[in-house]
């Protein structure tokens, strides 16, 4: 791998080794994210009016979204960057793909 933060098991599962700051980042918004998801199901067990859990999964969506951006920017500033500089240009399709994924 030319990026000096990844890494590779031999059997195409490549990691990342994330600073300390931007891991805890991430953590913190998957567990508010993750609470969230509990408060819509509890609203679901406890037969909270339709339009009040629909407004709960849009904040939920739009919380996994902005998840999402923020990973996002981190791996083109690291990963992507350090592997075009590198010549490893096969991670600019790597990234096309993923961008495709998301944008369904």
């Amino acid at each position: 791998m030319a990026c000096p933060k990844c890494t590779s098991d031999g059997k195409d599962e490549k990691k990342k080794i994330r600073e300390e700051k931007e891991y805890k980042d991430l953590v913190n918004r998957l567990k508010r994210i993750e609470g969230q998801i509990r408060g819509i199901e509890g609203m679901v067990e406890n037969n909270s009016y339709c339009t009040d859990i629909l407004t709960q999964v849009a904040a939920a969506n739009k919380a996994l979204n902005s998840f999402a951006k923020v990973l996002l920017s981190n791996h083109i500033k690291t990963c992507v960057t350090n592997d075009i500089k590198a010549g490893k240009d096969e991670t600019v399709d790597e990234l096309l793909d993923v961008l495709q994924k998301m944008m369904r």
